[in-house]
């Protein structure tokens, strides 16, 4: 019997249990966790570095980075934010530091340190962590709740899932009258195979992107008239840093397209056109106009040597020679129609994705226990008092930058502050 069971060894079931356990210390807190290993996301995060947090320290801005919980994690943020982790951590010897682009380490650049920080203070105060323990059913009972793993029956008068993107937790969920969104994939990657990309891996450039509604990649036909497509509105827009890799483009800007589009670009199954303006500064009428000048001033230089915009060389030579330009044509001798390809090919470069690549270990969905069955006060269920929820079994999720952790820090406090306030 115990007054607590958390279902979920990661990082807010163990958030939430060090502060039950803090607040209430006579209470009985268990972690229930059905693999070998607890706080197995904290450690690959952040490239091993474990990004705890952002540093935007205003709630209205904060929410403005979730696709979905924008609106149901204003007050929560209100309540605890950033600078509420951060002092956590500082109090408990895990100094932290705030990177230029907003991001949050700790300072010894390893995830191991926030390990450490969770596995010390929950053995300190007490809390019970039982690994290999999957739970393959829970119940309502007269008392609370009936927690069933493969061998045992245990009873807790409260109840917190923190099991993440889990489908047998879900269904369970949906057998006792919660509506589960289905999940999608949200941060992600696009594969496109294109002789522009090939060769140039590691390439990172500020962009803006589009992604071209589904009416006009419904067609099996390639030859379709991309001049007009571009002038259709777009379904999506972002703009930021895009990074080549080897199975197409990834980076802070296609990520965000990746969150904000999860729905859109699942039920396009993940084939559709995106155009990229490598120079956000320019339309392709003014970069044209901007690039008659150069063609005035650098006449007899050759297109190709010539860095006549802000991006990097190696695009360059890729966009020139898609523009049908040779590498020992001078600007001079450049026609009217080529041109105008490379105006084109500077700012509406058109891509046909095909398919999506899982952004390094840090699988994220969209999908979960639905918002209006959640009370945000308490993270309590409104169907089932007693029952709480907290990280990304519920219908939030963010871009990447530490929001994701800040969602399941601020569920799992406020999941605590309301399970021993009684």
């Amino acid at each position: 019997m115990f007054d607590v069971i958390i279902v979920g060894g990661g990082a807010a079931g163990f958030y939430a249990a060090i502060h039950i356990a803090e607040k209430a210390p006579h209470l009985k807190v268990a972690i229930f966790e059905r693999g070998k290993s607890v706080l197995s996301k904290v450690k690959v995060s952040g490239g091993g570095r474990c990004n705890v947090t952002h540093g935007e320290f205003s709630p209205k801005e904060l929410t403005t980075n979730y696709p979905r919980g924008e609106k149901e994690l204003l007050g929560p943020f209100h309540k605890y934010a950033p600078m509420d982790v951060m002092a956590f951590f500082e109090e408990r010897g895990v100094p932290l530091k705030i990177e230029e682009d907003g991001r949050v380490f700790p300072i010894s650049d390893s995830s191991q340190t926030i390990i450490d920080c969770f596995l010390g203070e929950s053995n300190k105060l007490g809390v019970q962590v039982l690994k290999n323990s999957s739970v393959k059913a829970f119940k309502k009972v007269e008392k609370g709740w009936q927690v069933t793993t493969m061998n045992k029956h245990y009873f807790a008068k409260k109840l917190l899932l923190t099991t993440g993107s889990n489908p047998k937790i879900w269904e369970q969920l949906e057998a006792i009258g919660h509506h589960i969104v289905p999940p999608t994939p949200s941060l992600f990657t696009f594969n496109i195979n294109d002789e522009r990309l090939n060769g140039i891996q590691g390439v990172s450039t500020h962009a803006a992107l589009e992604v071209m509604p589904k009416k006009m990649f419904a067609t099996a036909k390639e030859e379709l008239d991309l001049k007009s497509l571009s002038k259709e509105e777009p379904v999506l827009l972002s703009e930021g840093p895009v990074l080549v890799t080897h199975w197409g483009l990834s980076g802070p800007a296609i990520l965000k397209l990746s969150a904000w589009g999860a729905n859109i670009l699942h039920d396009y199954h993940y084939s559709f056109r995106i155009k990229v303006n490598w120079t956000p500064e320019y339309t392709t009428e003014s970069m044209e106009a901007y690039l008659r000048k150069v063609k005035e001033l650098e006449a007899k230089k050759t297109v190709l040597r010539t860095h006549a915009v802000e991006i990097p060389k190696r695009l360059w030579a890729k966009l020139v020679q898609a523009a049908s330009i040779g590498q020992d044509e001078r600007w001079a001798d450049l026609t009217k129609e080529k041109l105008q390809d490379l105006a084109e090919q500077l700012t509406a470069s058109i891509f046909k994705v095909d398919g999506k690549s899982t952004f390094k270990e840090e699988f994220v969905t969209a999908g979960g226990v639905d918002l209006k069955e959640i009370n945000f006060k308490t993270f309590e269920s409104k169907i089932h008092p007693t029952l709480y929820f907290a990280g990304e079994i519920i219908n939030v999720d963010a871009i990447t930058g530490g929001f994701n952790f800040q969602n399941a820090w601020t569920g799992a406090y406020l999941a605590a502050q309301a399970i021993t306030s009684e």
